[in-house]
């Protein structure tokens, strides 16, 4: 969908590095790897950490001394993944993000992965942007037949509601999101699925987010009245972003609303799929299938009642 992504002339080039690593023997690579990026490291002194948040690859952490400092980010793509990801999409992605100062930098692609760089700064939790307690929603998968009526539906009635396209994240977790107090800056990393798409999916998608990930509770999904706050702020930046000026009104916000509610229903559809997808090949250690329950179980919950929402007259 997004081949056509322009990469500005600035962005650094990126290396390609003939290295596949075996992630349950990872360290020979990675270190094949440390020696083209950072040469003046010695081998018997590179520390490597895994971190475990990732539920699509693998994340290695390669640094030495005992502070992480400069830090090389080794991520092995997950077995399979390769059906859902565009992996030239994404590096084109982190290359112009990084352009824009909104990513860290790119240092090379191997065969099954990408190192880049580390982000000083703290990564983001659900209760950074709410705090309620959790729980679990519990159902069953639909049919295939119910599905691919539910596919239908959403292609007839969401892309009629105007929504512009614009380049998206579409994966806007709060672990995706870096904030640096020092720094007073927030960027964000993990460019997998980014690519066009529609502008109220990236939202809607982000909003879904405030339920968490490892136990969801969708009572966290924004209310009302938070959602006009953030949405206004959101149209002020876009429209001076764009030459247009800074004021918003009234009517901008609520049709902003109406699209991105409805488009959190694409959202849940799209990340149940993957779930089943990922069920059925990833490697990593999670519930995916509960986790397709849980979207799936979702979209069905919020489906009459944003559906119901009408622009204003």
């Amino acid at each position: 969908m997004a081949n056509y992504i322009h990469v500005p002339d600035e962005a650094p080039a990126v290396p390609k590095i003939d290295v596949t690593l075996d992630e349950n023997d990872y360290r020979s690579g990675a270190l094949r790897l440390i020696k083209e990026l950072r040469p003046f490291w010695k081998p018997s002194e590179v520390k490597m950490k895994f971190f475990t948040d990732g539920i699509t690859n693998k994340l290695l952490g390669c640094y030495v001394g005992g502070v992480m400092q400069d830090v090389v980010l080794v991520r092995i793509y997950g077995n399979k993944t390769e059906l859902f990801v565009d992996r030239e999409n994404e590096v084109k992605s982190f290359r112009t993000l990084h352009a824009h100062r909104c990513a860290p930098r790119l240092y090379c692609t191997f065969n099954n992965g990408l190192c880049y760089e580390f982000l000083q700064g703290q990564a983001l939790e659900p209760e950074h942007i709410r705090s309620l307690p959790t729980s679990r929603l519990n159902s069953e998968v639909p049919s295939r037949r119910r599905l691919r009526e539910e596919m239908v539906w959403m292609q007839q009635s969401l892309s009629v509601l105007g929504s512009p396209v614009v380049l998206c994240h579409n994966d806007l977790l709060c672990k995706n999101i870096i904030y640096n107090q020092l720094g007073e800056n927030v960027k964000f990393i993990d460019y997998e699925y980014a690519g066009y798409n529609y502008q109220a999916y990236d939202i809607g998608n982000h909003f879904n987010e405030f339920a968490g990930l490892n136990e969801v509770d969708y009572s966290h999904y924004p209310e009302r009245s938070l959602q006009l706050q953030w949405l206004r702020s959101y149209l002020e930046a876009y429209k001076e972003h764009k030459g247009q000026g800074s004021e918003v009104t009234e009517t901008e916000v609520e049709v902003l609303y109406v699209q991105v509610n409805r488009f959190s229903l694409a959202s849940h559809f799209f990340w149940g799929l993957w779930a089943l997808i990922q069920a059925e090949f990833s490697t990593i250690d999670f519930d995916f299938l509960g986790y397709a329950v849980l979207r799936f179980s979702q979209y069905f919950k919020m489906k009459p009642e944003v559906g119901a929402l009408n622009f204003p007259e």
